[in-house]
C-alpha cells in the first residue's frame, strides 16, 4: 500500500537517537583531555540520573557501576520513544550535562570546550523543536 500513514517511532526517533550519540562521542573527545574518561562519564551518568525525575521511562538508560561513556542504553531507549519526546529527552540529558559542567569549571570554559548542544534532526533544525 503506498498511503501509509508515518509510524511516529521508528526511523525518526532512530535519526535522534544516532544525533544524541554523535553529540556524546564529541562531548567525550572534547572533555577527555582535560577531565578525563571516568569524569565525562560520571558527569553523564549523573545528567542521566536528574532527566530521570521527570522522564522515569529513561531509567534503562542508567546502567551498571561507572565505566567508560556509555551511549547504547540511552541510544535504546530514545529509539523506542515518539521523535520528539526523544528528542526532548536527549536534549534534557545534554542541557542538564552542561549545567553540571558549567557549575564545575564555569559557563563561558563550558561553551568553549563542548560542541554545539542540540541533537539536529536531518533538516537541520533543533529536534527539539521540531514537533510535527
Amino acid at each position: 500500500m503506498s498511503h501509509e500513514t508515518p509510524n511516529p517511532l521508528g526511523e525518526d526517533a532512530r535519526q535522534v537517537a544516532d544525533a544524541a550519540v554523535v553529540q556524546w562521542r564529541a562531548i567525550e573527545a572534547a572533555l577527555s583531555p582535560i577531565i578525563g574518561p571516568r569524569g565525562v562519564a560520571a558527569l553523564y551518568k549523573r545528567a542521566v540520573h536528574l532527566a530521570i525525575a521527570e522522564r522515569p521511562w529513561l531509567a534503562a538508560a542508567y546502567r551498571g557501576p561507572l565505566g567508560p561513556l556509555e551511549t547504547d542504553a540511552l541510544h535504546a531507549v530514545l529509539v523506542l520513544q515518539p521523535r520528539a519526546r526523544a528528542a526532548e529527552a536527549a536534549n534534557a540529558i545534554s542541557d542538564i550535562f552542561r549545567a553540571l559542567l558549567s557549575s564545575l569549571i564555569g559557563a563561558d570554559l563550558t561553551q568553549q570546550l563542548l560542541p554545539p548542544a542540540q541533537p539536529r534532526t536531518p533538516g537541520g533544525t533543533s529536534a527539539a523543536n521540531d514537533s510535527s
